[in-house]
């Protein structure tokens, strides 16, 4: 086998564990170039497609929080990444609680936005269509109900979409405003977009921190960056070194990485100025006391 022959083989494998695809769709990919030993996974190109991508992942993380079932984290199972655009497989009794949570809403009880600004969702032949009205981008959804509808306004939340249909509303442009041009975005807003899109890309490789009793908790500070915390295993170095061996902080278009981001802090993983931290700790469960948790989080989706 060439050199050549086994890095492909070496990308291909890299991302199948990190999407799952079939190893024969990623091969192909890595023999026309679409992905190589460095990034096995495909990047979106488009900056809007990014934002949008980085938008949806800390958006579902911060929502979810502890109540990721089954180890899916943000609720998703499977990708088909491409240049383009994004196919998320979803975890089929987390589908219509994660779309509720995507979906901008107005909180008329205490006020502001909840939700992606600009997200729009229509349904299509397969599942969800989710596009950014104000920005761009494009996610499809499967796994959704096939009954899907908007669900109705009440508890104080009105759903933007049914009151603004395609034009971004005046609080999704604040709340956008936020994400982009204020100190709540953090020091480097176009590196959160690429290190949090190149997340949600990866769902299989990330779903490994729910492996050990099928729960992660996740939560942002801010709108600057992601923390996953699991119980057991994997051990939180193995699951650095995993997502850096599948291209999560490789340096975009071959820039030279910063002097101090990889390795600058135990499971700190950076891109620019931007951090993804993953944290496993030992909380010593007895056996019913794991199960009890597992039944709680399974209560919260019936």
């Amino acid at each position: 086998m060439s050199r050549r022959t086994d890095n492909h083989h070496r990308a291909a494998t890299i991302c199948r564990a990190a999407t799952g695809l079939p190893h024969r769709t990623c091969l192909r990919w890595a023999e026309q170039g679409l992905i190589t030993r460095r990034q096995p996974v495909p990047d979106a190109v488009d900056p809007a497609q990014r934002a949008f991508e980085a938008m949806v992942a800390l958006t579902a993380g911060d929502a979810l929080r502890d109540g990721q079932l089954d180890g899916a984290v943000f609720g998703v199972e499977a990708a088909v990444p491409s240049a383009g655009g994004l196919t998320l497989r979803l975890h089929a009794r987390m589908a219509r609680r994660l779309v509720n949570e995507l979906l901008p809403r107005l909180d008329e009880d205490f006020g502001g936005l909840r939700g992606v600004p600009g997200l729009r969702a229509t349904p299509d032949s397969e599942g969800l269509t989710l596009r950014g009205a104000a920005g761009g981008g494009t996610i499809r959804l499967r796994g959704v109900p096939g009954s899907w509808r908007l669900p109705d306004d009440g508890d104080g939340l009105r759903y933007v979409g049914r009151i603004a249909g395609g034009t971004p509303h005046a609080a999704e442009q604040e709340e956008l405003h936020y994400w982009t041009g204020t100190a709540m975005a953090g020091p480097d807003p176009a590196s959160r977009d690429h290190l949090l899109s190149r997340l949600l890309r990866r769902p299989v490789l990330v779903n490994r921190t729910g492996s050990a009793h099928g729960w992660v908790n996740s939560y942002c500070h801010q709108y600057q960056d992601l923390v996953l915390e699991w119980c057991c295993a994997p051990a939180a170095p193995e699951m650095e070194q995993a997502l850096r061996r599948s291209g999560l902080a490789a340096p975009p278009d071959g820039a030279a990485p910063e002097p101090d981001a990889p390795g600058a802090r135990p499971g700190v993983i950076g891109l620019g100025r931007a951090k993804v931290l993953v944290r496993c700790g030992d909380f010593a469960h007895a056996d019913g006391e794991i199960a009890k948790v597992a039944a709680s989080i399974r209560r919260r989706y019936a």
